[in-house]
């Protein structure tokens, strides 16, 4: 359960269409996705969350993100949640994606979710790959 230490998404619901998969919040080894809890990683689209098996941006590779590259409509922009602070995108990744016409945007978990949010609103073909943060010590 997303908790009082948990982040909460932009709320933007009323400009978004209800079958939309909106981030409501966040917080360490999860996510509150359309009213669903998610405890790991995950490959968020507009109309599916997926689980996601990476824990780092080291691990973050044009496999991991396969579901990406094959996503029906095509995916113009994704927002690389790269954990708790942004990191850099591996130049053969950035390289497969610009590629297949896709731009990458990496930040920091909480601001991929609020941006994904954002993006949902302006009906855009964006996706998010989003490091679940690590527990709170």
């Amino acid at each position: 359960m997303i908790g009082p230490r948990d982040r909460t998404a932009a709320d933007i619901g009323p400009a978004v269409p209800p079958d939309r998969q909106l981030v409501q919040g966040y917080g360490p080894g999860r996510f509150r996705i359309a009213g669903e809890i998610y405890e790991s990683s995950i490959l968020l689209f507009p109309d599916r969350v997926l689980p996601w098996p990476v824990a780092d941006i080291a691990a973050v590779t044009a496999d991991t993100l396969g579901p990406v590259f094959e996503a029906e409509p095509r995916v113009e922009l994704i927002l690389l949640g790269c954990g708790a602070r942004m990191a850099p995108v591996p130049s053969s990744l950035r390289v497969a994606l610009k590629d297949a016409g896709i731009v990458v945007e990496p930040m920091d978990t909480g601001a991929a979710c609020r941006t994904y949010n954002v993006l949902m609103a302006e009906d855009r073909r964006v996706a998010a790959a989003l490091i679940a943060l690590p527990p709170l010590l």
